[in-house]
């Protein structure tokens, strides 16, 4: 059963969070501004089995080099142990003159770990250095916190965040539609899901949870595509149900939900 961070969520995954709340305050000292939870287990679907720990960190200037090495160094230890960390560290200056995709400081996901391992191992600054990067994704991230995140320490969101105009965090997420559309047989758990998410919030305005989406295309859609959302909200909410899924359905689901989309945005 996914959890949720205020009512339910298990003492380990608080006592993780306050931990690298922690650890990050004495990285930024008094350049901290505050520590955010979004994703899964600020909305309530949050399977420790699986999901990931969503985090956006606010700044008051941007790191230096140090503080991005002595970071990933944190967050190498700390993310998969046991919970797999994406975090992302932004400016207040590059909130308040927003822009998308957003600029940010300083970023880690799984993805990243071999990239920082190999920067301080060899005392190399190929990734960890002062190129500012953007993220179309932060968007999709900062609208989520705006509706449903949670402020763990520091400034309340509203007074931090801007409001996202509904054109960037449409394209936002319409790039994670495209590749879900094109890796539904390799993921179909998630590519599912998400898909659902996007078009639940094109039809309806909705800003949601893939575990939310889920209970909503099993209650509003087709019966052809049911029985498939039903497997897949299973196994997402499961560490032990495990369905196969054939390529016909996914595909069938697929396609019903893009040319939905289509119809939509025409």
């Amino acid at each position: 059963m996914p959890y949720n961070w205020v009512t339910c969520s298990p003492p380990e995954v608080r006592g993780f969070v306050f931990n690298l709340l922690g650890g990050i305050k004495e990285i930024i000292k008094e350049d901290f501004i505050g520590f955010y939870l979004h994703g899964s287990l600020a909305m309530g679907g949050f399977n420790p089995k699986s999901s990931d720990i969503d985090i956006l960190v606010v700044s008051n200037k941007s790191l230096t080099v140090k503080t991005k090495r002595d970071l990933a160094k944190l967050l190498l230890a700390s993310s998969n142990n046991p919970f797999p960390l994406e975090l992302s560290v932004l400016t207040i200056k590059q909130l308040r003159d927003w822009k998308h995709p957003c600029p940010f400081d300083f970023h880690y996901s799984e993805w990243w770990r071999a990239c920082y391992e190999k920067d301080l191992a060899k005392g190399t600054s190929h990734y960890l250095n002062d190129e500012i990067k953007t993220d179309p994704d932060l968007a999709a991230h900062i609208t989520i916190l705006n509706h449903r995140g949670i402020c763990i320490e520091g400034n309340p969101i509203m007074e931090v965040f801007p409001s996202v105009p509904r054109f960037d965090y449409l394209s936002s997420i319409m790039g994670d539609f495209q590749d879900c559309l094109e890796g539904i047989e390799e993921d179909p758990i998630y590519c599912t899901l998400n898909l659902l998410r996007v078009l639940w919030y094109i039809n309806d305005d909705v800003i949601s949870s893939k575990q939310e989406a889920g209970n909503w295309g099993i209650a509003a859609l087709p019966l052809d595509v049911r029985y498939t959302i039903q497997k897949v909200l299973m196994c997402y909410e499961s560490t032990t149900i495990k369905y196969d899924f054939e390529k016909k359905e996914l595909l069938r689901i697929r396609d019903f939900i893009e040319s939905r989309i289509l119809e939509l945005l025409r």
